[in-house]
C-alpha cells in the first residue's frame, strides 16, 4: 500500500494564501521562482560537500516583525466614520516562528461606546507584502468592548464588556466575560468563561 505523505499543519499563512487573487499567486509564484533560483546559484549544495551551509556560531537571523496594524484596512462598516485602532498584541499563534498582530477596532465615534471588533493580522513571506486581516475573533455585531488584550503562549486573551439586556444602558455595560481564543487545526477555537467553546 503506498505511503501518504502526512498533511502539513495549517498556519495563518495558509489563510492569507486561501484569500489571496490570481494576481498576488503569480506575484507569489514569480519571486518565490527568483529566490529559490538565486538560492540554488549562490550557495553549495551540502548534500554534495557534506557539509553544513548554517555557521555553527554565526549570527541568526532577524526575527521577522509583526505586522502593523496601522497599515490594514480592516472590515468595519463605520458609516464614513475613521476607524480606531484600540489595543494590540503580537505574538506567535500558529507555531510558524513568525508573529501575528491582534487588534481590538472600533469605530471613532467621539462619543459612546463603539463595540469592538477583534482581528488577526498576519503578512505573507513575500517580499515587501503588506499586512492583511485573516481572521475575526470577535464581530461588532456582537455589541461587546474588549479590554486587556494579551497574547500569551500562543493564546488571545481579552475581557469582554457586554449587556443582559437591550434596556441597559450602552455607557453601562453589565456583563463581564473572560474569552480566550487558541489556534487549533487550521481555526481558531474560542473558550468564554461560563459558555461553551466554539470556533471561529
Amino acid at each position: 500500500m503506498p505511503h501518504r505523505p502526512s498533511e502539513p499543519t495549517p498556519t495563518l499563512e495558509t489563510l492569507a494564501h486561501n484569500s489571496a487573487g490570481p494576481l498576488h499567486w503569480l506575484a507569489t509564484a514569480t519571486a518565490m521562482a527568483a529566490v529559490m533560483a538565486a538560492a540554488g546559484l549562490l550557495q553549495p549544495d551540502a548534500a554534495a560537500t557534506g557539509h553544513s551551509t548554517a555557521p555553527a556560531n554565526g549570527p541568526q537571523a532577524p526575527q521577522a516583525a509583526a505586522p502593523d496594524p496601522a497599515a490594514v484596512t480592516y472590515p468595519l462598516d463605520c458609516k464614513g466614520l475613521p476607524v480606531a485602532v484600540t489595543a494590540t498584541a503580537q505574538g506567535d499563534l500558529d507555531g510558524d516562528g513568525r508573529p501575528e498582530t491582534v487588534a481590538a477596532v472600533r469605530c471613532d465615534a467621539g462619543s459612546g461606546t463603539p463595540p469592538h471588533a477583534i482581528y488577526v493580522l498576519t503578512r505573507d513571506k513575500t517580499p515587501g507584502a503588506a499586512p492583511r486581516v485573516v481572521a475575526t475573533l470577535l464581530e461588532a455585531g456582537k455589541r461587546q468592548t474588549a479590554t486587556d488584550l494579551t497574547i500569551r503562549d500562543g493564546v488571545v486573551t481579552a475581557s469582554l464588556l457586554g449587556y443582559s439586556s437591550p434596556e441597559v444602558p450602552r455607557y453601562s455595560p453589565d456583563v463581564k466575560q473572560l474569552a480566550k481564543w487558541r489556534w487549533s487545526g487550521g481555526k481558531f477555537r474560542q473558550e468564554l468563561t461560563n459558555s461553551d467553546a466554539r470556533s471561529v
